[in-house]
């Protein structure tokens, strides 16, 4: 009987001391589940951006102190820091010192390179868009920021869709379902603080950080960021002297070199300039993606700094241009584009094309400024639409500067005799708008370079109709 009771007690003590391993084991699991629950809720934006030779790559921004886990294809693979959170000492800006501020970035910004092939990839529960071996249908747009800029005295109306139509754009783009976004730059504008009598942007984050960036373009952009991958080319305003740090830490789709950041002036000549690359869109055609962020409104001497630069990365680009017979350069600047500006009399004059792009590339091409097998140009900066087609051998020009800021002084429906943006192309057709919109791009077929090009505005009603091949390029209103 006293044998039987000591079994007893020790097979009790055992079972107990199993349950407390078994509690003390689910402990921490149960702990590492719920961090990592706190973890992916911390997750401020998520997108595919692509980058050299079409390698997609996934990006997350979050608050949290890890970067969050990347499913693609039913393997799990921890994504790699970009930059960690921290706030940069205030440098050199387009704005005077007193309407300027360090950058503060309290957020992580994580990525990692997508399978090729990859049929299915998530973070935190979320889809992430995949892209397509051919991409059959493009939606570009661009100078999608809220205005606010003391030099000019421009403040639009952040908080107002009428006024800044960026988000509506975005909503209604993102039902397009479209296969590829491309946006020819500017994302940021909120450069200074909205005066202390302006209603319609007050309260607005404005400066260079995080909540700037978030206000300006990640929040209304989510719809279509969770639409399609995205080609991601610089604007002026992401240059060094203005928004470039956010534009490396979140945007570029190559990795973060040290000096590269923007972040000291000293190091601008790295962080201004980057090399082109190309998107390979299947069926024979790519896009050429081209960094004239630094390009000046005047034509460069070639004893600028920047005269052998953009020189060596124009040669680049047309060895590019040897991969496909059909390629789209995708810049900022409009280079067979027109621009407005007032005069010293407060007349609005026409402007032809970016002199400093057409400087450096007539060098290469005197002519024709580009390689025969780059058929379309697509850029922004302009703040507003335009569809040109030429009578002489030049690419199509297309600017998409009518994301949702605040529209540049309009060009007329008709342009007076004989005006051209380059000295050797002919105007066949001209078609201009300052509403707020988008441009899609679609292909019947895997192998046609036969493009219908339609203009749209933030609704989605149709504004303009092209189509763009090698042997045709017309226009109709």
């Amino acid at each position: 009987m006293k044998h039987t009771s000591i079994q007893l007690v020790k097979s009790i003590a055992a079972s107990a001391s199993i349950l407390s391993a078994l509690i003390a084991c689910s402990i921490p699991e149960q702990k590492n589940s719920n961090q990592r629950a706190d973890n992916d809720n911390q997750i401020q934006a998520a997108w595919v951006v692509l980058g050299e030779q079409g390698q997609a790559t996934a990006r997350v921004i979050t608050t949290a102190a890890v970067c969050p886990v990347l499913q693609q294809d039913g393997v799990k693979e921890k994504m790699h820091v970009r930059v960690q959170p921290g706030q940069e000492a205030q440098r050199l800006t387009a704005s005077v010192v007193t309407q300027s501020k360090p950058s503060d970035f309290p957020v992580l910004t994580c990525e990692l390179p997508l399978m090729q092939g990859a049929v299915a990839a998530s973070v935190a529960g979320k889809n992430l868009p995949l892209p397509k071996p051919v991409a059959l249908k493009i939606l570009v747009l661009g100078d999608t920021g809220c205005r606010m800029k003391l030099a000019s005295n421009a403040f639009q109306s952040c908080d107002d869709i009428n006024h800044w139509a960026f988000s509506t754009v975005a909503k209604t783009a993102a039902g397009f379902a479209p296969d590829l976004v491309v946006h020819v730059g500017d994302y940021h504008y909120r450069e200074n603080p909205c005066p202390a009598n302006n209603a319609g942007c007050a309260g607005s984050s404005w400066g260079y950080g995080w909540d700037t960036w978030q206000a300006d373009f990640f929040t209304p952009a989510a719809p279509l960021l969770a639409a399609a991958p995205w080609v991601m080319a610089r604007g002026n305003h992401e240059s060094c002297f203005r928004a470039g740090q956010g534009w490396w830490r979140f945007m570029d789709p190559r990795a973060l070199q040290p000096g590269r950041d923007c972040n000291l002036v000293a190091n601008d000549m790295q962080g201004d300039y980057s090399a082109p690359y190309a998107v390979p869109l299947g069926g024979g055609a790519q896009l050429i993606v081209f960094d004239s962020s630094k390009a000046p409104g005047k034509a460069l001497a070639k004893h600028d700094p920047a005269y052998p630069i953009y020189l060596k990365q124009a040669k680049e680009a047309d060895q590019l241009a040897q991969q496909a017979n059909f390629s789209l350069f995708v810049e900022h600047h409009p280079i067979l584009g027109f621009a407005t500006e007032k005069n010293k009399l407060n007349r609005v004059e026409i402007k032809p094309g970016n002199a400093a792009m057409q400087s450096v590339l007539q060098a290469l091409h005197p002519q024709r400024l580009f390689d025969p097998d780059v058929q379309i140009l697509l850029a922004g900066h302009v703040h507003l639409f335009e569809a040109i087609t030429f009578k002489t051998d030049h690419q199509a020009q297309f600017v998409v500067g009518n994301g949702g800021t605040l529209p540049d002084h309009y060009l007329p429906d008709v342009l007076p005799p004989d005006m051209t943006p380059f000295a050797k192309a002919k105007v066949a057709h001209f078609n201009t708008t300052y509403h707020g919109g988008f441009m899609t791009m679609e292909r019947a077929t895997a192998k046609s370079t036969d493009w219908v090009i339609k203009s749209w505005d933030k609704n989605g009603v149709l504004m303009t109709t092209c189509h763009v091949s090698k042997l045709k390029k017309e226009c109709s209103d």
